[in-house]
C-alpha cells in the first residue's frame, strides 16, 4: 500500500508544479501584448497628423467646434422655436403669416382669369 500513496503525493506535487507553472506564463510581461502597427487609411492618417496634441490648429479646431456648438444650440436653435411659435400659433388672420385662399364653389367669378367656376358634375355611381 505504502508504493500507491507515494505515487499520489508524487502526481500531486508534480500536479502543483505545473499549475503554479501555468499561472506563472499567464503573467504578461512588460512588452505583451505584441499588436501589429495602427494602418490608417489617407484621411485618418491626415487628421493624425494635423490635430497633434499641443498644435495650434487642434486648438483653432476646437474654438470653432465650441463657437459653431454655442451658435447652434444657444441661438439658431431657440430662435427658430420663437419663430415656429409665433407664426403658427400666435399671429391670427389677417396680420398673421400664414394666409389661406378663399373658398371657391360652383358660380362663383375667378378674381384672377374673370371664369366663372362650372357647376359640379353629377356622377351616377352603379353602386347604392
Amino acid at each position: 500500500m505504502s508504493g500507491s500513496v507515494e505515487d499520489e503525493k508524487l502526481r500531486v506535487q508534480q500536479l502543483r508544479a505545473l499549475r503554479r507553472r501555468w499561472l506563472r506564463d499567464q503573467e504578461l510581461s512588460p512588452r505583451e501584448p505584441v499588436l501589429p502597427p495602427r494602418r490608417l487609411g489617407p484621411v485618418a492618417a491626415f487628421w493624425e497628423r494635423f490635430l497633434q496634441p499641443g498644435d495650434p490648429w487642434r486648438q483653432q479646431v476646437h474654438k470653432f467646434y465650441q463657437t459653431g456648438r454655442f451658435v447652434v444650440l444657444r441661438m439658431l436653435l431657440p430662435a427658430w422655436a420663437i419663430t415656429y411659435y409665433l407664426k403658427y400659433h400666435v399671429q391670427k388672420s389677417p396680420h398673421g403669416v400664414v394666409v389661406t385662399n378663399p373658398r371657391i364653389f360652383p358660380g362663383d367669378r375667378i378674381l384672377e382669369t374673370g371664369e366663372i367656376m362650372p357647376p359640379l358634375r353629377d356622377e351616377h355611381h352603379k353602386h347604392h
